[in-house]
């Protein structure tokens, strides 16, 4: 991590379901060779801290170099963002589904929709870089326009799916 140190599952931890994975999706396969040969080239260090009752945990820091070499990795043209949605993939085939179904997902949509407002909220309220709001505010904009569609045109995608008793009979 840029600013404090981390332990590689802290950085899973981060990678899937804190801040960063807004960022990265990053596996425990590609982290630990990724922080060993990051340690070789002396851009991280490591320590070890013993705990009581448990194994020892190993505590990486990134160096001066690390948090220059990450800069200078900035400079590069970026790549492509990579989106993958589970729900887009349901609403492409929302034609082939129950009505009822539909909506249930809708509604679970907006509510983890609503979950993501609420984090990036509190991200907001515990973060004070620059840097740091603006990304999060683009993300909660991100996230509001995704809301706010499902909202305006959810019901024509629920119209798109069979009637329940169609759905039913072409189960059968």
């Amino acid at each position: 991590m840029y600013d404090e140190e981390a332990t590689g599952y802290e950085i899973r931890k981060l990678s899937i379901e804190g801040e960063y994975s807004y960022f990265i999706d990053a596996s425990y396969g590609s982290i630990y060779p990724a922080l060993a040969r990051l340690e070789q080239e002396k851009l991280v260090t490591s320590r070890v801290e013993q705990q009581d009752g448990k194994p020892a945990k190993k505590i990486y820091s990134i160096t001066t170099e690390g948090r220059s070499a990450f800069i200078q990795s900035l400079f590069e043209k970026l790549g492509e963002d990579e989106f993958r949605s589970e729900f887009l993939l349901f609403a492409r085939f929302a034609s082939e589904l129950p009505q009822s179904l539909v909506e249930e997902r809708l509604s679970e949509r907006l509510a983890e929709v609503d979950t993501m407002l609420a984090d990036f909220d509190r991200l907001k309220q515990q973060h004070n870089h620059p840097g740091d709001a603006w990304v999060i505010d683009y993300g909660r904009t991100c996230m509001q326009a995704a809301r706010n569609y499902i909202e305006a045109h959810g019901a024509e995608l629920i119209a798109l799916a069979r009637p329940d008793r169609d759905a039913a009979a072409a189960a059968e």
